[in-house]
């Protein structure tokens, strides 16, 4: 038998003549869903790497996916859900610490296995001098990834427009969304625009390769405003309360939030006061080509969350 680093060569000489290959991890998750919608609008082969096997797999798989179960920081299930891949898109959930031991094994096995690129999903806050501890984490997993010798692109998004779905109930409970962020102004990104960016760079990766890319809604709002355009949409007042960090992190304790994502909620709402997520600019558009929606339309587009909640309380 041959060495093994003759058999690995030769591998890699096998994928560069084959057609791209892609691996979308979080694949169930919103980032990685949109992606792999995006991507089934061509022809691509694609493999999702799922963290357990249940019915949003079976549904993966209903797609003509290819389906890899594993995880991330387990570097056997790493390796496997890479064998043969071109492409990759790699995402780390961030309530959970980890991120460097799963960039790291990412790394490991796609040098092994000559994977040609990745689209990393960072975040707006990942800087060296961050407080939050996942926001420093996901800047040195940027720079190992740059050290890799992989060509990389870094996305980082601000806040993500989800969280009024993912809210929702409390939200309708409550009557009020309470947030430590006066009314700072920022232009919320939904995941499917961010979908159709890692989809694109998937497929055609060379103009974005050891680029950076912060990642923005089309227009900055205060909370107040945003409020204010979901109430008008669902028909139902509800009231934007601005409270202090303290308050908002005993609440968080108080529900049982994992004390990683308290520390890294609690240092970005500080960030967010600095202005850490506000800004906008034209990424979305000019790499996909479709304008990034506004909080008002993604208000719209998801608003029967709100009223399948509240059809389900009458």
């Amino acid at each position: 038998m041959a060495p093994h680093w003759e058999r690995l060569y030769a591998r890699k000489q096998v994928k560069m003549k084959k057609t791209p290959r892609l691996l979308v991890t979080g694949a169930t998750g919103d980032t990685g869903g949109y992606a792999i919608d995006e991507l089934l609008k061509t022809s691509v082969s694609i493999r999702a790497l799922v963290h357990q096997e249940d019915e949003r797999a079976s549904r993966l798989r209903e797609k003509g996916i290819e389906v890899a179960v594993g995880d991330l920081l387990n570097l056997d299930d790493v390796t496997a859900a890479l064998d043969g891949i071109t492409n990759a898109y790699f995402v780390f959930p961030i309530q959970i610490p980890g991120i460097l031991t799963a960039t790291s094994y990412f790394i490991q096995a796609g040098k092994e296995l000559g994977l040609q690129s990745i689209v990393n999903m960072s975040q707006i806050s990942a800087r060296r001098q961050a407080k939050s501890h996942a926001a420093q984490d996901h800047w040195v997993s940027e720079r190992i990834f740059d050290y890799s010798g992989i060509p990389v692109t870094h996305l980082r998004p601000t806040f993500f427009a989800e969280w009024l779905v993912y809210r929702s109930l409390n939200i309708l409970k409550s009557g009020t969304i309470s947030m430590p962020f006066d009314n700072v102004k920022h232009a919320p990104v939904a995941a499917e625009d961010l979908g159709r960016v890692i989809a694109k760079i998937l497929l055609a990766p060379d103009p974005y390769k050891g680029k950076t890319f912060s990642l923005y809604g089309q227009t900055e709002y205060g909370y107040s405003e945003i409020v204010q355009f979901l109430s008008n949409s669902i028909g139902r007042k509800i009231e934007y309360h601005s409270i202090p960090i303290e308050t908002f992190q005993d609440a968080m304790v108080q529900q049982g939030s994992p004390a990683h994502f308290v520390q890294h909620i609690v240092s970005v709402a500080r960030d967010f006061l600095d202005g850490q997520f506000s800004g906008n600019n034209d990424n979305v558009e000019v790499i996909t080509g479709v304008k990034p929606l506004d909080i008002q339309d993604f208000i719209e587009k998801n608003k029967h969350f709100y009223l399948q909640e509240t059809s389900k309380h009458q």
